[in-house]
């Protein structure tokens, strides 16, 4: 009966192809991710000035229409004020263009691999029960990222030469809430089909406690990368020969200190790092003693090769390849973290 009852006339394997489908598509999160930290990086964010969402999938063909582009970036105070004085070039504004380009053509692609099979599992009547409602959300949220994202752009476009690293904030963080929702989602998929009575996992209280302390470091992780606050330092574990650094500005308030200055938010992402170890230690270990040892390993190793990588990143002064793997490896150990807070609020009942 309670077969009969979870799967309402499909096929027994219909969650387990949702679940896989919906790992690819946090893959492919995965991978924009990582295509947002090199467009960041390049400083690539600014080069495409206009929001086309379905014929700017189509990049400059033939040199007047490059020039066309490049016209209108000329027109932006990141190009009036650094890029132009620095003498860029056609073929430097074609590399940026790129960068941004893909960014942009791999967010429309995660839109078509969400939506085209979402609306076939739905019309064939796939999709277990009680799914469609968080299907839609998922949705909803990609939309809503891709508005995010403009919003962000729009930010650098006229009384500034940068994005706004709130914005910036914004947009990762949505990312990567996507990802851990298709990813928790596909889980408790993947628990169906191995059982058709299974129930989707809970959040407990430990598991919201853990993630929220992720979030906190994410969050200040993103406002270093919004305000370039990775290079006001390059040594560890002191900051230019301090543990506390010099060049705090508190002359506007803790609060504009603690939201807008580099060195400040440097030092914060330093060292909650550390908060965040021990939180996933303590996660890990809980659900190794519960006989989950594969997501301890997983946690483990996300989590280890990720203080390496920022230690690395800050000490080879903002490397471009450590920085960008600093950030995708920061997406698994959010991924890994999913897992865990899902395995320990599965619910065998």
């Amino acid at each position: 009966m309670q077969n009969r009852s979870a799967f309402a006339g499909q096929t027994p394997d219909a969650p387990l192809k949702l679940a896989n489908w919906l790992m690819a598509v946090a893959f492919l999160v995965f991978l924009m991710v990582i295509v947002g930290g090199i467009t960041r990086l390049t400083e690539s964010g600014l080069s495409i000035t206009e929001w086309k969402p379905v014929t700017g999938a189509i990049p400059p063909l033939n040199e007047a229409q490059w020039m066309a582009e490049f016209e209108k970036y000329k027109q932006i105070p990141e190009y009036v004020e650094i890029n132009g004085p620095a003498g860029m070039t056609l073929a430097q504004f074609k590399f940026i263009f790129f960068w941004e380009w893909v960014h942009r053509l791999l967010g429309r692609l995660i839109g078509l691999a969400f939506a085209l099979p979402l609306a076939f599992y739905w019309v064939t009547r796939r999709i277990p029960r009680g799914y469609k409602p968080r299907l839609l959300a998922l949705l909803a949220l990609g939309g809503l990222q891709g508005a995010i994202g403009w919003w962000m752009v729009s930010s650098g476009l006229s009384l500034r030469t940068d994005v706004s690293h709130f914005r910036l904030a914004v947009h990762l963080l949505t990312a990567l809430l996507i990802m851990g929702g298709l990813v928790w989602t596909a889980l408790d998929l993947r628990a169906l089909a191995r059982n058709g009575g299974a129930k989707p996992a809970r959040l407990t209280g430990a598991g919201l406690t853990i993630l929220l302390i992720l979030f906190v470091q994410l969050l200040f992780g993103a406002w270093v990368a919004g305000l370039n606050a990775g290079y006001v330092s390059n040594s560890w574990p002191l900051m230019n020969g301090r543990f506390y650094p010099e060049g705090v500005d508190w002359s506007r308030g803790a609060w504009f200190a603690l939201t807008h200055d580099p060195f400040l938010i440097h030092f914060i992402h330093r060292w909650w790092a550390w908060v965040v170890v021990v939180a996933l230690v303590v996660l890990a270990r809980r659900l190794k003693s519960a006989g989950a040892r594969q997501v301890s390993i997983a946690i483990h190793s996300a989590f280890g090769t990720q203080i390496l990588l920022g230690i690395a990143t800050v000490m080879t002064g903002m490397n471009i390849v450590l920085a960008v793997l600093h950030q995708a490896v920061g997406a698994l150990v959010v991924a890994t973290t999913v897992w865990g807070a899902h395995r320990l609020g599965m619910n065998r009942g």
